[in-house]
C-alpha cells in the first residue's frame, strides 16, 4: 500500500496499473461529471485505447451527454462503452420511470450498479475519480485498494486538493461541465442531484435531504434479485 505521507503521482499511478500490473485487464469507469476531465486526460495520455464505461442510467442532465460526446472527441478516447440498464429489470421493477421517488436504493442497484457489474466482467481493476476532498466519507480513500465489488480499484486522484485540481483544468485548457457555472459541484441523475448549500461538501447535493452517500458502485453488493420487492407503488 502506498504511503500517505507520500502518495505516488497521478501518472505513476496510471502508468503502473494501465502498462504492467493490469495490462488489458483494466478498465476507466467515468461519470464526465464536474472533475471528470482531469482523469480522462491523464488517461489519454497513457492510452487513449484503454476501455471507458459509461453508465448512461436513463436519468442524466443532457448537458452530461454533450460533455461527454466533447471531451470523448477532444481527447481521442476510441473506446468509450455506453452501459445501459436492463430493459427487462427495469420493466420488471421500474416500469414509469418513477422508482427514484419510492426506493433510491434500488434504482441505483438497476440502473448503475447491475450493469457497471456486468460492464466489468473479464476486468481484474477498475480506475474511478475519486478523492478524499470531495466528501468525509472518502477520507480515507488509497491511491489502490480492494474494492467492495472484489476488484482492484485504482484511485489515482485521491490526494489531490482543490486547488491542484483547478490548476490542472487550467494548464491544459480542459473544458468545464456546462453545470459547473451553475453551481453544481457534483453531478449524477438529474432527478436526484441539486446544487450544494453554502459550507457543505461536493457531493451534499447528491440525494439531497436523504441519508444516502454513495449510488452503490462503491459499497459491498449488498441487494440481490431474491430480496428485491415483487411490487411497488408510487404515490401520485
Amino acid at each position: 500500500m502506498f504511503d500517505t505521507i507520500s502518495p505516488p503521482t497521478a501518472e505513476a499511478v496510471l502508468a503502473d496499473a494501465i502498462t504492467r500490473d493490469f495490462a488489458g485487464k483494466v478498465a476507466l469507469v467515468s461519470s464526465f461529471g464536474i472533475e471528470s476531465a482531469i482523469l480522462l486526460h491523464l488517461v489519454a495520455q497513457i492510452d487513449p485505447d484503454l476501455p471507458v464505461v459509461f453508465l448512461d442510467t436513463g436519468k442524466l442532465f443532457p448537458e452530461t451527454l454533450a460533455y461527454r460526446d466533447e471531451l470523448v472527441a477532444r481527447l481521442g478516447l476510441t473506446d468509450v462503452r455506453v452501459i445501459k440498464p436492463s430493459g427487462a429489470q427495469l420493466a420488471a421493477y421500474d416500469p414509469d420511470g418513477r422508482l427514484w421517488q419510492k426506493d433510491t436504493d434500488l434504482c441505483c442497484a438497476i440502473r448503475k450498479t447491475n450493469p457497471l457489474d456486468e460492464a466489468l466482467t473479464g476486468f481484474e481493476a477498475w480506475i474511478t475519480g475519486r478523492k478524499r476532498s470531495q466528501a468525509g466519507t472518502r477520507a480515507n480513500l488509497q491511491s489502490v485498494e480492494t474494492g467492495a465489488d472484489g476488484r482492484i480499484t485504482v484511485n489515482p486522484l485521491a490526494y489531490w486538493s482543490d486547488e491542484e485540481l483547478e490548476a490542472y483544468f487550467e494548464a491544459h485548457d480542459l473544458p468545464r461541465h456546462p453545470l459547473q457555472a451553475q453551481g453544481y459541484t457534483s453531478i449524477g441523475c438529474a432527478v436526484c442531484t441539486a446544487r450544494p448549500l453554502p459550507g457543505q461538501d461536493k457531493r451534499s447535493g447528491r440525494w439531497a435531504g436523504q441519508q444516502k452517500t454513495e449510488c452503490g458502485i462503491h459499497m459491498p453488493r449488498a441487494m440481490t434479485k431474491p430480496e428485491w420487492p415483487e411490487s411497488l407503488t408510487f404515490d401520485v
